[in-house]
């Protein structure tokens, strides 16, 4: 018998997947592990070739303690299938586990707990932990004391690694959907989340709430290739970015970005579409420079 708990459930946790029925058992079974099995699943297949549709079909027939939702998509890239889970969330929290990544024992548990101690102050939702196979912790923790932040605030203050993010539905929803270009799929999912700090602050939850396949940064060479594949979904960004700079340092190099991707996409309205017209002009050499290594290192 399949339990349904959508009109009780508070969180949903939502996995967009691609040809990845090889790992998405491991990210099952972690979720079945929960001792507190009030959540949805939400996976949005953004239009897996595999036998994900075959899999999920076996869990749903199940009697796992919670709901399955299956949502199939044409192929899009990572910020299209967001769009898709935040259009078709209903509970008052949402959160993303990736399909080759396992929550965390307790996590759910944890997650409901800190909300329900926060729940009313106004926070867009809660920030915690991320630690690959072994516990280890995806770059920095938090510092001792910090009970409220905002993403770009946490990395601004010197911290690093990715961080897993609960928000609230209604926050998420009221901010514009992720971009699409045409030819291209790839937009930062930063994006939502640094509209967002603009206006509210995160609950801090030190605690870890998912286990992660970390790739080093080391291995850059794949994301030299996305600039090429996506440099519209690049610029965006980084005008975004321009628009609520850091630091004038961090202005100055997502300038330079801003002036290389625009001439990657052949975009020849780049000064008159920036928001920091001057400053583009001034780096618009260093912004053919960067080109020019970028196509030299992703093609070796």
């Amino acid at each position: 018998m399949l339990m349904n708990k959508t009109a009780d459930s508070i969180l949903t946790i939502f996995t967009p997947a691609y040809n990845r029925a090889h790992t998405l058992p491991c990210t099952y079974e972690s979720l079945c592990r929960q001792s507190c099995k009030d959540f949805i699943w939400l996976i949005v297949d953004d239009g897996s070739a595999d036998n994900t549709a075959e899999l999920v079909r076996d869990w749903q027939s199940r009697d796992n303690g919670f709901e399955i939702q299956y949502i199939y998509k044409e192929n899009g890239g990572m910020q299209t299938a967001h769009n898709v889970a935040y259009a078709n969330i209903h509970t008052e929290l949402n959160t993303c586990i990736d399909s080759d990544d396992m929550l965390a024992d307790g996590a759910v548990e944890k997650i409901l707990s800190k909300w329900d101690e926060v729940k009313g102050k106004g926070y867009a939702g809660l920030v915690g932990l991320d630690a690959d196979f072994d516990g280890k912790i995806i770059g920095k923790g938090f510092p001792d004391g910090l009970s409220e932040t905002t993403i770009s605030g946490y990395y601004a203050a010197g911290g690093a690694g990715d961080k897993k993010l609960v928000y609230r539905t209604d926050v998420i929803n009221a901010y514009p959907e992720y971009p699409v270009f045409e030819g291209e799929k790839y937009v930062s999912l930063a994006y939502k989340y640094l509209l967002i700090d603009q206006d509210y602050k995160l609950a801090v939850l030190d605690e870890v709430l998912c286990n992660v396949e970390y790739q080093p940064d080391g291995s850059s060479n794949n994301m030299l290739r996305q600039y090429l594949r996506n440099p519209k979904g690049f610029a965006f960004w980084r005008t975004v970015k321009m628009q609520y700079p850091e630091s004038f340092k961090r202005l100055v190099m997502d300038c330079i970005h801003y002036c290389s991707s625009s001439q990657i996409a052949g975009n020849r309205n780049y000064i008159r579409e920036s928001p920091k017209k001057l400053l583009t002009v001034l780096c618009t050499p260093a912004g053919w420079a960067l080109t020019g290594y970028i196509r030299r290192k992703a093609s070796v």
